[in-house]
């Protein structure tokens, strides 16, 4: 196994969605996302990186593809600051968490994770790699 270093970079994965509304609302205001109109429906950019989104109106070339299935999405995002400061958001935005604060090896290493679920049930992530609480 090779272990050089290539020129790549996660882009954009994507996510199915059964409802626009009650998605779109919560992955700008619970996630923090920017809503861009696309295809009939909407992608989630969040900085440089982007979910792609498939859901009621949207058609999709499955030639290449195995469709994801709404809730069938398991994916981690990264919390700038202390993780209870993410624990707090997600508890006033009405989020309920699937696990307390845990101890996860992530892309920048060590780090903290909180655990829940969007509104078709994939399972989120929000991993903080500061140090000390708040």
């Amino acid at each position: 196994m090779s272990s050089q270093r290539l020129p790549v970079a996660l882009d954009h994965c994507v996510i199915h969605v059964t409802d626009w509304t009650r998605s779109n609302a919560f992955y700008v205001e619970v996630m923090g996302a920017e809503l861009i109109p696309m295809g009939g429906g909407h992608v989630y950019r969040f900085g440089t990186q982007q979910l792609n989104v498939h859901g009621p109106g949207v058609h999709v070339d499955q030639k290449a593809r195995i469709p994801v299935l709404p809730g069938g999405s398991d994916l981690c995002f990264r919390w700038d600051g202390p993780i209870e400061d993410a624990v707090r958001h997600l508890q006033s935005c009405g989020v309920a968490l699937e696990t307390d604060v845990v101890q996860r090896r992530g892309g920048q290493g060590e780090g903290q994770s909180v655990y829940f679920r969007d509104p078709d049930g994939s399972l989120l992530e929000f991993i903080s790699y500061h140090s000390g609480a708040s």
